[in-house]
């Protein structure tokens, strides 16, 4: 019973530290310290299905609250997140109206995420590679943001980040085909595995160049951009 219930102990401290993201961006009005819960969430969110293969105690109930954990620490808190970002600066910058309009995208991130991981618990398709863009790395763009020290001083970046938000909204729950990033251990060739090849050397070049959090968004856009040219070729080539 002890063995059973680590994977769901471990998916539990996922959903804990979502809570703590959002207590601290609401009653703290620490933003960094919600991003860095956040990291620690998704952290632990890697884990659980680990544990529960390593251990061979995978179960529904497991597949179940590893969603709803998900939803709380990777939609609700980045959403909490961002709000507390963006919502301020624009009340000096635009009517009331205006400001329901720029941080509306914020306000439906959990609706998408949720949306998304309930419709991913069901498709059988998603065994090695992703239709949409995870629900996890829709946070880590927000959370690479945070910890940079996003500073929304203008409508225009408010109208940006804004923007930013209602695309990756979107994909969450689109049907792009995302590359696996996992390697054919089997043939470490480059003609085999030449995308993620150039995706962790590109990812490189950014951590390298940029030296800061914002790294963590900028792979995150990288990755939904290299799937879309490797998807573009393929339809081609076909």
């Amino acid at each position: 019973m002890i063995r059973r219930f680590i994977p769901n102990l471990i998916t539990l401290g996922n959903l804990f530290c979502g809570v703590e993201s959002v207590f601290a961006s609401l009653a703290l009005g620490d933003t960094r310290m919600a991003a860095l819960w956040i990291c620690a969430g998704i952290f632990l969110d890697f884990f659980d299905g680990l544990a529960a293969r390593a251990l061979q105690v995978p179960s529904d109930l497991g597949k179940q609250l590893d969603s709803l954990a998900d939803v709380v620490t990777s939609g609700v808190a980045p959403a909490f997140l961002m709000v507390k970002i963006v919502e301020l600066p624009m009340r000096d910058l635009l009517p009331q109206w205006g400001v329901f309009l720029v941080m509306l995208p914020f306000v439906l991130l959990p609706l998408f995420a949720a949306y998304r991981l309930a419709k991913f618990n069901i498709d059988t398709r998603q065994s090695h590679s992703f239709l949409g863009l995870p629900v996890p790395s829709n946070a880590l763009i927000w959370v690479g943001l945070a910890l940079s020290g996003l500073e929304v001083t203008s409508l225009t970046t408010g109208i940006l980040v804004a923007a930013v938000a209602m695309v990756t909204d979107v994909l969450m729950v689109s049907e792009l085909p995302l590359f696996s990033l996992k390697f054919n251990f089997k043939d470490l060739s480059w003609k085999t595995n030449s995308i993620q090849y150039i995706f962790l050397i590109v990812c490189a070049i950014i951590i390298g160049l940029l030296r800061n959090w914002i790294a963590i968004s900028v792979i995150i856009l990288w990755y939904i951009v290299l799937s879309l040219f490797t998807q573009r070729k393929k339809h081609h080539a076909e």
